[in-house]
């Protein structure tokens, strides 16, 4: 009938567009087809979310070090998560790709084969120290892993807001052995195997021969286990809203070493969240007192983000890109 016929004329941005189709009666045109009972939805969040997106007059620039970069929907729970923190700071998002093989600069690639030309490996670098922030996500195999380490040690030496994911979070424990423990040869056993500092290893209930269907999935518990040696409370915990556990889905063959734990936790990146036995590391993080914003986790918490709701590691990242997670931090402990 022409009353389900409904408009969807250009808005000032997308988050007017479920408002838009309420104003049209969609969901009492759905409930009456579906003979369901449905009261009006309240959407004043979610309309105060749309008007104040029109009135944003900042920009913060998150750089993305990626392996993916050619095809950025390999991201797109990553740059929603970006995007829905973005919003929760009143800010526009400006994300920079850069593709992690191009800061390698002179090294060889994975298959020794080829080297990065000069002008994409400055001009990724210029991109990265242009950012406000740098967000490094999962990923597998060994391409361009380098790049994400170096990533890690940039943002590590000048103090940049980091948040690394999964194989961006191992990247930071690996290279935080590197060059704070002096393990020069610490890597993933993914990628070199055997080596005498395997600070990342291969997960023992896991088969290496069948790669279908051996992944460690799934909604896992993170337990908040250890504050700073100053006695404050992890970063991370504290975005959470000081939670003593956070639930949050997970998708890795990959974990720290249990054998490497405590020296790399003595030396000061923390291991501030484990798994419910203790043994697997889920959260690292540089204190306040060394780093604004210092994050890796195991897990991948933009599954979980929503546009009122925001990820709180990437709200994390955001906010001290933007300059309020202090204020913020602050306001949480009160």
């Amino acid at each position: 009938p022409p009353q389900h016929v409904l408009s969807v004329h250009d808005v000032s941005n997308l988050y007017h567009v479920p408002l838009l189709l309420m104003e049209q009666n969609m969901h009492q045109i759905l409930a009456k087809e579906l003979n369901m009972e449905l009261k009006g939805p309240d959407m004043r969040s979610w309309e105060d979310l749309a008007n104040a997106l029109d009135g944003f007059d900042k920009t913060v620039k998150i750089a993305l070090i990626g392996k993916y970069t050619g095809l950025q929907d390999s991201y797109l729970s990553v740059i929603k998560s970006l995007k829905h923190a973005s919003i929760e700071c009143s800010h526009f998002l400006d994300l920079i790709w850069v593709e992690a093989t191009h800061l390698e600069g002179h090294s060889a690639t994975a298959n020794g084969d080829s080297k990065v030309s000069e002008d994409d490996f400055n001009a990724a670098w210029e991109r990265v120290k242009s950012a406000d922030g740098v967000v490094v996500p999962g990923g597998f195999g060994t391409r361009g892993f380098l790049g994400k380490v170096l990533a890690a040690e940039y943002c590590r030496k000048n103090k940049i807001p980091y948040l690394g994911v999964c194989l961006g979070f191992q990247a930071m424990v690996v290279e935080y052995a590197r060059n704070i423990l002096g393990w020069t040869d610490a890597n993933s056993t993914e990628f070199v195997d055997p080596c005498e500092h395997p600070v990342v290893i291969f997960m023992p209930e896991i088969d290496k021969d069948n790669m279908g269907g051996t992944m460690r999935l799934g909604q896992r518990t993170t337990r908040f286990t250890h504050n700073h040696d100053d006695g404050t409370t992890p970063t991370c915990q504290l975005m959470y809203g000081g939670k003593a556990e956070v639930d949050e889905r997970h998708r890795h063959r990959y974990e720290v070493n249990p054998e490497k734990v405590d020296d790399i936790h003595d030396a000061g990146l923390k291991f501030v969240g484990r798994d419910e036995t203790g043994t697997r590391m889920e959260v690292a993080e540089l204190p306040r007192t060394k780093h604004p914003y210092y994050v890796g986790v195991q897990y991948h918490p933009e599954f979980q983000s929503r546009p009122l709701n925001p990820s709180p590691p990437f709200l994390g990242l955001v906010k001290a890109a933007c300059g309020q997670l202090d204020e913020y931090l602050l306001l949480a402990k009160e």
